[in-house]
């Protein structure tokens, strides 16, 4: 068995992030977490291994979509085909936990659609027959982009229309190594106020589906086009729009060359 790590690092943000996209920690290391124990039980460094305390981290900002996450339908609106729509800790645990397929769009240029006949032949090109509840990932390339300030704006996007091609064939979990599932925002808001048109803005998020889109995924790159397990567990957050998630890929690989007969 091997595991591949799909997870970006979580790692504080540079000071120009805007606020809305920061991540801050707050890092305490041993001396600092004996000075603690000091203050709460009265305990010194002369009892403590080497005078060391616990270290700790706090993270002073982190949303739940700034690091590789999972949303959920809420995340899009508040009701998804006329029901209230199920926050992060509703969802099955089970659409976590599939086989996986990698569907390449590397070279598909910045601001890009992927629509159902590119999935089509990204399909039959990864030599894969889509079955329910298989994890699709989108790959893009953009996670090379990842600490770049214009990562937000990079990558091609998928469409409402290929997203409910997905839906409708079982697929409930649909991630992608940019960030964002749908086009870069910039583009899409451009084109909203231009025609005055609703649907436009966010169009594959708002495409009334229940499903979940992982995001900010890293190292597809490394996986074939088929053939391993993908655990993407979010963190159960009650009410949540979307959590953090170690996303992994599992490779059964078989036993070593000298034990194969």
């Amino acid at each position: 068995m091997r595991i591949v790590d799909l997870s970006a690092p979580i790692v504080a943000s540079p000071q120009s992030t805007p606020d809305l996209l920061r991540t801050e920690i707050q890092f305490v290391d041993h001396a600092g977490g004996a000075a603690h124990i000091a203050s709460m039980f009265g305990v010194g460094r002369d009892l403590l291994r080497e005078g060391e305390g616990w270290a700790v981290e706090t993270f002073t900002r982190l949303a739940t979509h700034n690091s590789t996450h999972v949303d959920a339908p809420y995340h899009y609106n508040s009701t998804i085909a006329g029901r209230p729509a199920q926050t992060i800790d509703q969802l099955p645990l089970d659409w976590f936990f599939r086989p996986g397929v990698v569907l390449d769009f590397h070279d598909r240029a910045d601001g890009l659609t992927i629509e159902v006949a590119d999935l089509e032949t990204a399909l039959e090109t990864a030599g894969h027959e889509l079955a329910e509840r298989n994890i699709v990932l989108i790959r893009t390339g953009r996670d090379a982009y990842y600490s770049e300030v214009d990562y937000m704006s990079r990558g091609p996007g998928v469409s409402a229309t290929a997203t409910r091609w997905l839906y409708d064939r079982g697929v409930r979990v649909m991630g992608i190594d940019a960030w964002g599932w749908d086009r870069p925002l910039h583009l899409q808001a451009d084109e909203a106020l231009a025609t005055g048109r609703s649907g436009i803005f966010w169009a594959a998020h708002q495409a009334d589906l229940a499903y979940s889109q992982i995001e900010r995924l890293a190292h597809l790159d490394r996986l074939p086009s088929s053939g391993f397990t993908v655990a993407c567990f979010p963190l159960r957050l009650v009410g949540g729009s979307a959590a953090p998630a170690r996303v992994v890929a599992i490779l059964d690989e078989g036993p070593p060359a000298s034990s194969r007969h």
